[in-house]
């Protein structure tokens, strides 16, 4: 029987979860954007799964927002909105520790979440982990082209709701249908077809290799060598590019987890159990933030000393406002300008926006830069390579800009945050050459 369904607000949006089992260890199941809480306990195979996964755990589940028993159902959710949706449920259920167990694309919400939050994360299991949707030069070609994708998505979509899919996520049981009207079912519950083509775009934009090295929990990667819905090579990608990443291949063609789930399971438990408490890390993905007051030069020699002073005590209280409204923390003033850290990419492009909007009440203008990625968490201060990349995007924006790298422009997918390419440059001191996109009005 499907546990009871409870829900915690997030941001401004009510996010469905249960939990089942009282193990000693937190499990978080982290579903594909096809899920619905209640609706997954009338799959045998699936019900069988999850208690299996209950016998040694405290299972935690949830819909994702916009799916399922969660609402928002307006459209896709960002990578940042899931991971704030994950702490809003690990925070509502006392998590302090959890493990996780993802899949396919939701394998990108939780490499994000255990890179962000590597004091939370114990470990994590990816079965067939999507990270990078489409083709890429460097070691993507096995994916399909944009066009490619969109082909398919419009041979799907017309039959939403009817059950086509499972035999594409479970060919050994393309004759069964109890399993076909279950998936329909699934379908249909999860969301209406305008929505369900609005999470596959932005599943298409999907991209965070960038990611992949910061992840410093013990990970574990699982893929069937016969998988006919996700090339194997994908999970490869993820175990090469997590530091200590073990892979596991099975045998088997279906994608569905719970077809034959037993050395799924079985591997799963073996190396969650085995896991220690995570220490105190001194590293951590964050995104940086560096503004600039445009000729502070020009303007103390206009104002004076004293007047030009208080002129920079009212830009920094601005600066710290906007920093704190928008959950993130001040570093530092560089005395004509700012380094703030954010847990999310979106959160920080909105504290640069709102910024440059706001200095204009001041008689200043400003230019911003932001990057993502690995920290070394310093006390109160930050440093390693990706402070230093922030610092040096900042010299290529002009007045009222704000540049990002394509590490940010990646992870802000969806988010309707609009980014003009302007093109690439070498940053001084950073190894080859970085594409550069500036926020656009």
């Amino acid at each position: 029987m499907a546990p009871e369904t409870r829900y915690v607000r997030s941001g401004d949006f009510d996010i469905a979860y249960a939990t089942v089992g009282d193990g000693p260890l937190d499990l978080v199941w982290v579903p594909t954007w096809i899920s619905h809480l209640e609706h997954l306990w009338e799959e045998p195979r699936i019900a069988a799964l999850l208690d299996r996964l209950a016998s040694f755990s405290r299972l935690i589940l949830f819909d994702r927002r916009g799916a399922g028993l969660s609402d928002g159902r307006s459209g896709a959710a960002t990578l940042d909105d899931q991971v704030d949706d994950v702490r809003a449920v690990l925070d509502a259920v006392g998590a302090e520790h959890p493990t996780m167990l993802a899949m396919m694309e939701g394998a990108a919400m939780a490499a994000v979440f255990a890179a962000t939050h590597p004091e939370r994360v114990r470990a994590l299991a990816l079965y067939s982990p999507m990270v990078c949707a489409m083709r890429q030069p460097g070691g993507f070609e096995w994916q399909d082209t944009p066009e490619e994708r969109e082909a398919r998505v419009r041979e799907w979509l017309p039959s939403w709701g009817q059950g086509v899919q499972a035999a594409v996520v479970a060919p050994s049981l393309a004759g069964d249908p109890a399993l076909r009207r279950w998936w329909g079912a699934l379908e249909r519950l999860t969301a209406a077809p305008s929505a369900a083509a609005g999470h596959l775009d932005m599943m298409g934009r999907l991209d965070v290799r960038g990611v992949l090295p910061s992840i410093q929990c013990p990970t574990l990667v699982l893929h069937r060598t016969g998988d006919t819905m996700f090339d194997i090579r994908n999970s490869r990608y993820v175990a090469e590019h997590v530091p200590g990443a073990r892979l596991v291949e099975l045998p088997g063609t279906d994608n569905f987890i719970a077809v034959e789930p037993e050395p799924i399971l079985a591997a799963v438990e073996e190396f969650l159990t085995g896991t220690r408490r995570p220490t105190v890390s001194d590293r951590v993905l964050a995104t940086v933030l560096f503004t600039d007051i445009v000729d502070s030069t020009g303007h103390a020699a206009r104002l004076g000393d004293r007047s030009w002073r208080d002129l920079l005590e009212r830009h920094d209280e601005l600066m710290r406002a906007e920093v704190e409204r928008h959950r993130g923390r001040m570093v530092k003033t560089l005395g004509d300008g700012v380094l703030a850290v954010f847990d999310a990419p979106s959160r920080a492009i909105g504290t640069a926006v709102a910024v440059r909007e706001r200095v204009h009440d001041l008689g200043l203008r400003v230019r911003a830069g932001l990057h993502t990625g690995e920290c070394e968490l310093l006390g109160e201060d930050v440093g390693g390579m990706a402070v230093h990349i922030g610092a040096r995007v900042i010299g290529e924006a002009g007045p009222d800009e704000v540049l990002v790298t394509s590490t940010v422009r990646d992870l802000v997918v969806g988010s309707g945050i609009g980014l003009a390419e302007r093109g690439e440059t070498e940053l001084r001191g950073v190894p080859g050459a970085w594409r550069i996109y500036a926020v656009d009005d």
